[in-house]
């Protein structure tokens, strides 16, 4: 199968208009006020809502674009090389996409322009205590009180958890923990009685919150898609927010490759830059190699990410997230390496770019995780 990847006039222009917002306005000085909490993103918010991103996934009926995979591959891109610490894929890619699928059309209605306009947020809460990654390794149940529903368990590791308006709550609705049958998935708003919510700072700078549904009573309205069938749709929605955050990858990559570049041409030892060593220059080679490879295996998710051959699509999504997770350590070590100690201080920018791609190899599953899994379909 041929792809091609010529973008035309409107994705040319969706590319420059996000790297010009992010060359002028999310410096690195502002993204470390963001992460130290002395300035709000409420306005980096609104201004992903008025460049449309928000609504990237979400179609014009109701106030978004409804853009492709490739499309949000490139503003991802430019995400990864300005280390945007916002939420968006777990709104914008992740939420928007499971609601504008599986939701009804009074769901829709309510949320999805909302969403779009930057003046509500929604995030999928997949993962429980004791789990890996693995989307039916669900044990929080929902069971049924009158006509509605009665949640009780947890969830953690909810990137955007503490600044979410709703969470999309995968829950048992019959069946044991593994199994991909007796899932629901549900649309809880954080203001109902029961639900505990506690935020916190990731490694990377990003946040994130543990969740807890005590006799969280919710009604029949609540339910997203048809009950106990809720598994493929999270699938689905998982896999399109991995595709994003290989092409973030591949953004922080090219960013630390040039920082690195910048390094060695400034860095003097033995009375020259320490770039003219030929040593470094093959490490710096490496990185360049390592990048490339992933940004293969990025465009090949995102070709695959709207597929509707499951099977194709898990195996794209998986080869590439294990490519994504090997070169991004390899680029980040490399990258520490040839800036010496000061590479893991606050001082420049490479330790943070570490930390985002090495969390970016955790999120839905680590490099091993999908190993396996493509092993598995192989």
């Amino acid at each position: 199968m041929t792809v091609e990847f010529t973008l035309d006039d409107e994705q040319t222009m969706l590319a420059d208009a996000v790297a010009r917002w992010l060359e002028a306005d999310y410096t690195m000085e502002v993204r470390r006020r963001l992460v130290a909490g002395t300035e709000s993103s409420d306005v980096n918010w609104q201004q992903l809502a008025a460049l449309g991103l928000l609504g990237l996934h979400v179609s014009e009926a109701h106030g978004g674009m409804g853009a492709s995979p490739i499309e949000a591959l490139l503003v991802m891109q430019a995400f990864g090389r300005a280390l945007v610490v916002e939420p968006y894929i777990q709104n914008a890619v992740e939420a928007a996409t499971l609601l504008a699928r599986a939701a009804s059309d009074a769901q829709q209605a309510q949320w999805l322009p909302a969403l779009a306009a930057g003046e509500r947020r929604v995030v999928l809460a997949t993962r429980e205590p004791g789990t890996g990654c693995d989307l039916a390794e669900i044990a929080l149940r929902a069971e049924t009180r009158g006509s509605g529903f009665v949640l009780h368990g947890r969830k953690v590791l909810v990137i955007g958890g503490d600044s979410a308006d709703a969470f999309i709550v995968p829950a048992r609705t019959r069946g044991a923990r593994g199994d991909e049958d007796g899932i629901s998935l549900f649309l809880v708003p954080r203001t109902v009685a029961g639900v505990e919510i506690s935020g916190y700072h990731t490694i990377d700078g990003m946040r994130a919150a543990d969740l807890g549904f005590s006799d969280v009573a919710i009604d029949a309205q609540a339910l997203v898609g048809v009950l106990h069938d809720g598994h493929g749709e999270i699938e689905l929605a998982v896999d399109r927010g991995i595709a994003a955050l290989c092409a973030e990858a591949v953004g922080a990559m090219e960013r630390l490759i040039e920082l690195t570049a910048e390094h060695l041409r400034t860095r003097r030892q033995f009375g020259q830059p320490i770039g003219a060593f030929q040593a470094l220059q093959h490490q710096l080679a490496d990185m360049a190699i390592a990048t490339e490879q992933a940004r293969s295996m990025a465009l090949l998710a995102a070709a695959q990410a709207d597929g509707a051959d499951r099977a194709r699509r898990r195996a794209a999504v998986s080869a590439a997230k294990v490519t994504i997770g090997q070169s991004g350590r390899s680029v980040g070590e490399l990258a520490i390496q040839l800036h010496g100690g000061m590479g893991m201080t606050d001082e420049t920018a490479t330790g943070w770019y570490v930390k985002r791609l090495l969390a970016i190899d955790l999120t839905h599953g680590d490099t091993d995780h999908h190993l396996e899994l493509y092993g598995a379909m192989l």
